[in-house]
């Protein structure tokens, strides 16, 4: 947990909860929450005019999202969708200014967090733009691993779709399909049962 539970509940948190694909907030909706995930998995997303789907992050259990647009004055340049049962813990904009305000430890927590995160962003934003599918795909299944702390050889098994797996390469499924199989046959990546073992 970035935040202990018990602090945001006696704070006024409320704990909410989402079904698959339910939406949290969309792009330019104004900040009005601090959100914390208890369970589950929140996609943090764009779409493009072509309906395409960019995936910038996953959060998951402990993990809090899009706490950084409650300190500045514009509207939410993503959407956090469901993807999954979630029990979500958000408390009031107003409440968690003054929470923050108030423990300068909570900040520098908060900090480290984010500090975090942005490492990922660009490590992440440096594996989609190479040239290469093959290259694009490995890099992000590496990033998960590691961040996952999986060290042996198919000793991580990459937790979302091939669909997923395009939307965060910014390739199309079907390249991402192809990439995967010829992982496969290098013995790269074992299938099983139509899951990623890496």
């Amino acid at each position: 947990m970035v935040i202990d539970e018990e602090l945001l509940l006696s704070s006024g948190a409320e704990l909410m909860n989402y079904s698959i694909n339910d939406i949290i907030f969309k792009e330019n909706d104004q900040p009005k929450y601090y959100f914390q995930i208890r369970t589950g998995t929140v996609k943090i997303n764009n779409y493009h005019e072509d309906g395409r789907e960019i995936i910038h992050s996953l959060p998951f259990d402990g993990h809090c999202f899009a706490e950084s647009s409650l300190f500045i004055d514009k509207p939410y340049p993503v959407n956090a969708v469901a993807m999954g049962n979630c029990e979500i813990i958000r408390l009031d904009k107003n409440k968690f200014l003054e929470l923050t305000g108030s423990s300068p430890d909570l900040i520098l927590k908060l900090y480290s967090y984010t500090a975090e995160r942005m490492y990922y962003r660009h490590v992440m934003l440096s594996n989609i733009s190479a040239p290469d599918p093959g290259t694009k795909v490995k890099r992000v299944m590496d990033c998960f691993k590691s961040y996952n702390q999986y060290t042996d050889k198919y000793s991580y098994q990459f937790p979302f779709t091939r669909q997923h797996l395009a939307s965060l390469t910014g390739l199309c499924v079907e390249t991402v399909i192809r990439v995967v199989k010829k992982m496969e046959k290098e013995k790269t990546v074992r299938i099983q049962n139509g899951k990623i073992f890496y």
